[in-house]
C-alpha cells in the first residue's frame, strides 16, 4: 500500500503549481479567466477583454500556447 496522496488535489509547492498537475483538457472550452490564470496575469477587467479577444482571435490553440 501506497501513502502518496490523491495526485490531482496535491497542494502547490511555494507558489509554483506542479508540471503533473497542469493539462490542456482538450476536451473542454477554456473560458476568459482560464486564459488570463495560464498567462501569468491578474484577474482584472482589462485582462479578462484582452483574453475574450485572445479566445475569440485564436481559439483554443491561445491556451496550449501559454502553457509550459
Amino acid at each position: 500500500m501506497s501513502d502518496e496522496s490523491d495526485p490531482v488535489s496535491a497542494p502547490e509547492v511555494r507558489g509554483v503549481t506542479l508540471d503533473r498537475l497542469l493539462h490542456t483538457g482538450g476536451e473542454d472550452h477554456p473560458g476568459a479567466e482560464d486564459l488570463v490564470l495560464v498567462s501569468g496575469r491578474d484577474l482584472s477587467p482589462e485582462s479578462l477583454e484582452w483574453a475574450r479577444r485572445t479566445l475569440s482571435e485564436e481559439g483554443r490553440s491561445a491556451m496550449d500556447e501559454r502553457l509550459p
